[in-house]
């Protein structure tokens, strides 16, 4: 799957390799509180890790199924992992991002189970301006990577308000999962969801006003990005990684760039920049990285959520001729 996830296949599976290793030596995909007084919590991917982190705190261990370097998309389980999984007292997932995790939470039988996609309301991207994603379904080819059931898009903690919806869901499964401890999930909450809106405030006064709304991107996940603050995003989609894009996508991108003054091709972290910079190439335009933070990395442009985000949000600004 995923022609858009440029990761070699050699590298993939040492990756996924190397985290299954990890997940077996440490002490298990969500090691149960009882080992050591704390809620055992399994989250299938850095986002909700994250969350689970800043909200549960010393109350909490938490243990991440994607490793760092994983593409979670592409996330193989093994049958331990699974039974590990069922070790947990709350799991984290969004369910339709990880197909194989689907079908190991499901497997799992834990009573605390949180699907982040019924937390917040999930959307159709891609329509209006992911052009790139129009021919890949006229083509009738399978090119919408990962996104969920009726083709709702997944990539929701790309847009800080409704992560902070997510944010509270969870707070919500700890509290009701470790009752003794709840007044410290509310609080650690609370500040969560605080700080995530003074995020979505930088956000709308950085891209208040630019001299270009649309940006062009090798990874179309952020329609809610976009949605939230008035941009358009253009995604290049149904494009082989092995080859060049087509010239009628080569086309279409050039006269997008004229039209809207773009300046710039974003590329991610955790899959090649080959396309962007071939597209870059043929239209004068410059690279640059724009994280969806689906893991982070030593190559990640900041250490946590809010690190990278600020990141994303300066590389925006420079692309867009932010004033």
């Amino acid at each position: 799957m995923n022609v858009r996830r440029l990761i070699p296949t050699a590298a993939l599976a040492g990756a996924v390799a190397l985290g299954a290793t990890a997940l077996t030596a440490c002490s298990g995909a969500g090691a149960t509180g009882s080992k050591d007084g704390k809620v055992g919590v399994t989250a299938s991917f850095y986002p909700l890790q994250f969350l689970a982190e800043q909200i549960g705190k010393d109350h909490v261990k938490v243990d991440g199924l994607t490793k760092p370097g994983v593409e979670p998309h592409d996330l193989e389980i093994t049958p331990k992992q699974t039974a590990q999984l069922g070790e947990a007292d709350v799991v984290l997932y969004l369910k339709s991002l990880q197909p194989a995790v689907d079908k190991a939470v499901a497997q799992s039988g834990v009573k605390n189970i949180v699907d982040a996609a019924t937390l917040t309301e999930l959307e159709v991207h891609g329509s209006g301006h992911d052009h790139g994603a129009e021919e890949a379904h006229a083509e009738g080819e399978d090119h919408d990577h990962g996104h969920g059931e009726g083709g709702k898009d997944p990539h929701v903690w790309l847009d800080p308000v409704k992560y902070a919806e997510i944010a509270k869901g969870v707070g919500a499964a700890l509290e009701k999962a470790d009752p003794d401890h709840a007044a410290d999930y509310k609080k650690n909450t609370d500040e969560l969801v605080g700080k995530l809106a003074a995020l979505d405030t930088e956000f709308k006064d950085g891209l208040k006003n630019t001299a270009s709304r649309t940006f062009i991107t090798t990874h179309s996940a952020f329609g809610y990005l976009a949605e939230r603050y008035g941009l358009d995003q253009e995604g290049i989609s149904g494009v082989d990684p092995e080859s060049e894009p087509s010239p009628a996508r080569m086309k279409d991108l050039q006269a997008v760039a004229k039209k809207d003054n773009v300046t710039t091709v974003f590329f991610e972290t955790l899959a090649s920049d080959k396309t962007a910079k071939t597209l870059a190439a043929d239209t004068g335009l410059q690279t640059d990285v724009l994280d969806p933070l689906e893991g982070i990395t030593d190559t990640s442009q900041g250490a946590d959520y809010f690190e990278v985000m600020r990141s994303n949000l300066k590389n925006l600004q420079k692309a867009l001729g932010a004033k």
